[in-house]
C-alpha cells in the first residue's frame, strides 16, 4: 500500500514550463510516478502542481481553482488547501492542523508543498533555523510557521497565508481564519450538558464514516478514556473494529490490560503491538524519514510501528486524539493547582507564561548549558515564549481552562499531536480518523462552565459522566497516565550504544552546535535536579531524533565516532562515578 499524498507545486513570475524536467532532475526516483496539473500560464503568472502518491484528492473547477487535501479521505472536508487565481496563491490550514503546508521563495517564484523534505533539493545550500532548533529543544517540536530550515515556512493552523503579484514584485500576507475563544456559556447544569455531549460524540463519529463499504477499521486503542469512546461508538454505529494497542517489553505501568477490558467489553478483536529496543533500533532512520520533521516525543516511533502493523490489516485507523485537549484532561492538573494555589497566596505569583513552557519538562531555560558559546550567543531567550504567546493570549479567554484548552489546542494539538498521525498513516497508506477534531464538538466545549470539566480532582466529569454506561467504570473512572514509552530504561541499557553512535562528543563537536559533553550531563543529572528519571531518556530520544534528521533527511556530514567515547564505558560505571562524585564532591 502506497503513501496517501505528496505534493509539490510552484506559482510565480519565472515560467515553469520546465517544471517536469526539474521534478526529474531533482527527484529521479520518482520517474513518471506522479500526475501534472497546470493552475495557471499566462503571459505574466504560471503554476503547476505535481501529485505523488495514490490519490488525487479533491479539485473544486473554477475562479479561483480550488484544490482540497484531507488526512481523512473524507470528502467535502479540507485540512489543507490551495486556492489559485491569475493574481493569487493562497495557501491555508485548517485550525485543527491535521496537514501540514510549506513554502519557499526562491528568485521571483513560491514553491509549495505537503512536505518539507520535497522542497529541500529547490535549496543550494539549505541552512539550520538556529531560533527553530532553540524552540524544538523546549517543546520537542518545531513549532509553526519555523521549520528546521531558515528558507523554509509552514503555514499556521487556522491561518491562510496569501501570495500576490503587484509591479511584478511578490507579496505575500497572512490572514487568520479561525480563532479558538470563550463563548457564552450556555450549559452550566450537568443534566442539560450531558445528552447534549451524548449526541454531538455521537455525530463526531457518524461524520467520520464516509468511505467504510462495510470494510473493517482500525482503532489506536490505549485504554484511555478517550481511544475507548471511539471505539465504543464505532461498535455502537455497526462498523467493524479492530483495535491495536501497544505493549512495551518490561513495562511495569503497561496499559495493555485495560486495552484488553475494552475490546473484551465491546467484543472487537485487539491486536498487540509489540515494542522492543530491537525493533526501535531497525526502524529508527526509517521513521525518521516518515515523520518529514523531527518529532521528538517518544511515543512517535512505537507508533509508527502500531501504524505500520493495522496498515497491512485495514485502509483506515481511527484514534482518540484531540480529547485531552478538548476535557482539560490529566496533563493540565499541575498548572491548574499551581494557579489555585497563587490565587491564595498571592506573594507566589508567576509568570503563566513561564508556568505553561515548564510543562513540556524539556530543556527550556538550560541554554547555556546545551548550546556551544558560539549558538548560544546568536540565541534570544524568550523565542520559545513568543512562539507560544498568541495561544494564551488573555483576550480570548474568559477563565482558566478556556486558555489552557486554546493553548493545547493550537500547540500540542495543531503541531505536534495531529501532523505526527498524519505523517504516520500517510506513510502506511492509511487514512486518519480523528472524530474528537469536530468545529460543533470543539465549541460546545468553549460553551460549556468550567464547573463541569474539573470537580475537585476529577479531571474530564463531564465526558465521563456522559460514557459511564458506554464503559467498564474501571476505565471511565480509574486515574489516567501518561502513555509509559520506558525511554530511559532504552537509553540506558539496549539503545546505549545506539546513542553512542549518534550522540558521542566527537559528533556534536563536528556539528557544532550542542555542546560536545552534554548527553553525559543529561545522563548523570547534571543540567537540572528537574530533569531526572523518565526526563533523561526524553531529553536524550529528543537529541537523539535530531542528530538522525539532520544526517538522513537534511543530508549534513556525520563525523566518524572517536574512540575517546564515553558511550563505549557501560553505563552503571558512569552511575557509581555520579554517586562517589554526589557523596564527595
Amino acid at each position: 500500500m502506497g503513501k496517501r499524498y505528496q505534493w509539490l507545486g510552484y506559482w510565480g513570475l519565472d515560467q515553469a514550463q520546465e517544471f517536469a524536467k526539474t521534478l526529474q532532475i531533482l527527484f529521479p526516483h520518482i520517474q513518471n510516478n506522479y500526475q501534472l496539473q497546470i493552475l495557471n500560464n499566462n503571459e505574466n503568472i504560471s503554476g503547476t502542481i505535481a501529485y505523488f502518491g495514490e490519490t488525487l484528492l479533491e479539485t473544486k473547477a473554477g475562479n479561483p481553482r480550488v484544490i482540497n487535501f484531507a488526512a481523512s479521505g473524507v470528502n467535502n472536508t479540507a485540512d489543507s488547501w490551495i486556492k489559485i487565481d491569475e493574481d493569487y496563491l493562497i495557501l491555508g490550514r485548517d485550525t485543527f492542523g491535521r496537514v501540514l503546508s510549506y513554502w519557499t521563495q526562491i528568485n521571483q517564484g513560491i514553491w509549495f508543498s505537503s512536505h518539507c523534505q520535497l522542497l529541500l533539493p529547490l535549496l543550494s545550500s539549505p541552512r539550520v533555523n538556529l531560533t527553530a532548533l532553540h524552540n524544538y529543544t523546549c517543546f520537542s517540536y518545531f513549532p509553526t510557521p519555523l521549520t528546521p530550515i531558515k528558507e523554509i515556512s509552514a503555514i499556521n493552523a487556522g491561518e491562510e497565508v496569501v501570495f500576490s503579484c503587484l509591479n511584478n514584485q511578490l507579496t505575500h500576507s497572512k490572514k487568520i481564519i479561525h480563532q479558538w475563544q470563550s463563548l457564552p456559556k450556555t450549559f452550566n447544569e450537568e443534566k442539560e450538558a450531558i445528552p447534549q455531549l451524548q449526541t454531538l460524540l455521537k455525530r463526531s463519529v457518524e461524520n467520520q464514516l464516509q468511505g467504510i463499504n462495510n470494510e473493517p477499521v482500525g482503532i489506536c486503542l490505549s485504554g484511555g478514556l478517550d481511544s475507548s469512546i471511539i471505539a465504543a461508538l464505532l461498535v455502537k454505529l455497526g462498523v467493524k473494529v479492530r483495535a491495536y494497542t501497544l505493549e512495551f517489553e518490561k513495562d511495569n505501568l503497561s496499559e495493555y490490560p485495560y486495552a484488553e477490558m475494552v475490546a473484551k467489553h465491546l467484543n472487537i478483536p485487539l491486536v498487540k503491538v509489540s515494542i522492543t529496543p530491537e525493533k526501535i533500533k531497525k526502524h529508527l532512520i526509517k521513521a525518521v524519514r516518515a515523520l518529514d520533521l523531527p518529532f521528538g516525543d517518544g511515543v512517535t516511533l512505537p507508533l509508527y510501528l502500531l501504524y505500520q502493523t493495522a496498515s497491512q490489516e485495514t485502509e483506515m485507523i481511527f484514534n482518540g486524539e484531540n480529547g485531552d485537549q478538548l476535557f482539560a484532561g490529566w496533563t493540565n492538573k499541575p498548572i491548574i493547582a499551581a494557579n489555585i494555589y497563587q490565587f491564595q497566596h498571592p506573594e507566589y505569583q508567576k509568570d503563566f507564561t513561564e508556568q505553561y513552557l515548564q510543562t513540556f519538562h524539556h530543556l527550556y531555560g538550560y541554554e547555556k548549558r546545551i548550546f556551544t558559546s558560539e549558538i548560544y550567543n546568536q540565541l534570544l531567550l524568550n523565542e520559545p515564549r513568543e512562539a507560544i504567546q498568541s495561544s494564551l493570549d488573555k483576550e480570548f479567554s474568559t477563565d482558566l481552562l478556556d486558555r489552557l484548552r486554546r493553548a493545547t489546542l493550537m500547540l500540542k494539538g495543531a503541531q505536534n499531536i495531529q501532523p505526527r498521525a498524519t505523517y504516520l498513516s500517510n506513510e502506511n497508506g492509511l487514512w486518519v480518523r480523528s472524530p474528537f477534531c469536530d468545529i460543533d464538538l470543539t465549541q460546545w466545549t468553549f460553551q460549556t462552565s468550567e464547573n463541569l470539566f474539573l470537580q475537585q480532582s476529577c479531571e474530564k466529569y463531564i465526558l465521563k459522566k456522559s460514557v459511564e454506561s458506554w464503559l467498564p467504570s474501571e476505565i471511565v473512572w480509574r486515574k489516567k497516565r501518561g502513555m509509559g514509552v520506558p525511554l530511559t530504561s532504552w537509553c540506558l541499557n539496549s539503545l546505549w550504544l545506539t546513542l553512542g553512535s549518534w550522540l558521542n562528543p566527537t559528533v556534536l563537536k563536528a556539528e557544532g552546535r550542542f555542546l560536545d559533553h552534554l548527553p553525559l550531563q543529561v545522563i548523570l543529572g547534571q543540567i537540572s535536579g528537574h530533569l531526572r528519571g523518565r526526563r533523561i531518556g526524553e531529553i536524550l530520544w529528543l537529541l537523539l531524533i535530531w542528530e538522525v534528521w539532520r544526517v538522513k533527511v537534511l543530508g549534513e556530514d556525520k563525523a566518524k565516532v572517536s574512540l575517546l567515547n564515553p558511550f563505549y564505558i557501560p553505563r552503571p560505571v558512569w552511575q557509581k562515578y555520579a554517586n562517589i562524585r554526589a557523596n564527595y564532591f
